[in-house]
Parts: C-alpha cells; sequence; structure tokens
C-alpha cells in the first residue's frame, strides 16, 4: 500500500477544534488538556490527512475514565496496544459511522483486523490519551513545537516524507518504522531544547 499525503491545509486546525470541543463534551470530567500534535499541527508539513490528537489527564489512574463515553459514541478503542504502550489508551474517530466497517467498539489482542484502504481513508483522528507532563507527553510535544521553530529541520522531515511516499508499504505501522530513526533523533534534540526553554 502506499501512504496517501495531502499538501499542508489549513482546515486541519479547524477539525481539530471541532473535535477538541467534542472531546470536552464527552470527556470533560476528567478536566483534559488537548493539544494538536503530528504533521497536521505544523504549518507547511504535508501529511496523512488525519489528525492527531493528544489528550492528558492527571495520572494513569484516570486512563480508563473516557472508555466508556467515547466508545458510546462511535470512537474505535484500541485496547489491543495497551500491552506494549500501558501508559497511552489510544482511540480512532471516523468521518463516518465505523459500523459499515464491521470493527467493534473495542479492538483487542484476539480480534482479526485487516485494514482496508476505505477504513483508513475514513480516518478523521488518532486520539492519544496519557498522563499530562509524562515523558511521553512531553516527547510529543517538544517534537511538535521543536519543527514549529526549526524550519531546517521541519524541511528535512518534509523531504523525508516525501521519499517514502513513493514506496509500497505492507501497512501504516512499517512506514512508521521506516521514520522511526529520524524522528528518533530528532526528537531527543526536541526534547533537551525544550528542557532547557521551559526552565529559563
Amino acid at each position: 500500500m502506499k501512504i496517501i499525503f495531502e499538501k499542508y491545509n489549513p482546515k486541519w486546525i479547524n477539525d481539530f477544534e471541532n473535535i477538541k470541543n467534542e472531546l470536552l463534551e464527552l470527556i470533560g470530567f476528567v478536566n483534559p488538556r488537548i493539544e494538536h500534535i503530528g504533521s497536521t499541527s505544523v504549518e507547511g508539513l504535508s501529511a496523512k490527512p488525519i489528525i492527531d490528537i493528544l489528550v492528558g489527564v492527571s495520572s494513569e489512574e484516570n486512563l480508563e475514565e473516557p472508555i466508556i463515553p467515547l466508545t458510546n459514541n462511535n470512537y474505535i478503542y484500541y485496547e489491543r496496544f495497551n500491552r506494549e504502550m500501558p501508559y497511552r489508551r489510544f482511540f480512532i474517530k471516523h468521518k463516518i459511522n465505523p459500523i459499515i466497517f464491521s470493527l467493534p467498539q473495542i479492538i483487542t489482542e484476539k480480534d482479526k483486523i485487516v485494514e482496508s484502504t476505505e477504513e483508513r481513508s475514513s480516518r478523521l483522528a488518532h486520539i492519544h490519551i496519557m498522563p499530562i507532563n509524562s515523558e511521553h507527553w512531553i516527547r510529543h510535544i517538544a517534537f511538535r513545537d521543536y519543527l514549529k521553530t526549526h524550519p531546517h529541520i521541519k524541511n528535512q522531515y518534509q523531504s523525508l516524507k516525501e521519499l517514502l511516499s513513493n514506496k509500497e508499504w505492507t501497512d501504516g505501522n512499517e512506514y512508521n518504522t521506516a521514520k522511526n530513526h529520524f524522528i528518533k533523533t530528532e526528537e531527543n534534540k526536541a526534547i533537551n531544547w525544550y528542557q532547557e526553554k521551559s526552565s529559563l
């Protein structure tokens, strides 16, 4: 499969704000901090047109609380990733009711799910819920802000994405692995930069 990118679209900011407002209605009781992350949050970057949203909760004890309100409102919960990433709860919001893809509300390790082009193209947002100010929260925020304030790094990342978009991939995870070296290298720099900036 090819990973389809779109040129930066200011509409992505509006998409984020709309989903943020919906999330505040559904899970406002956990007092979340909601941030737009990923390539769609960085002006000038091309991206898969899926909005990455980081939702911060007070502690790991609060991670389970949003599950029922979100799954009751057509967010698909990927419980299958909890073993690998116990600090995060991951949800997908689709542009249409995901029932047409025969997806369960909660996808476990036992579920045999085959990604389809139709399902992926209908994804509107990926929701990542984790404790606020945890190392993983900081990693996402730092990388976003680093790309926004370091144009030469943003341009390098854009060039890499363009190169990888010309290749065939088994799935999205294989594509993400191909980006991993660049991201990890720059994330480490971003975290150091972010922490130094925050301490001033």
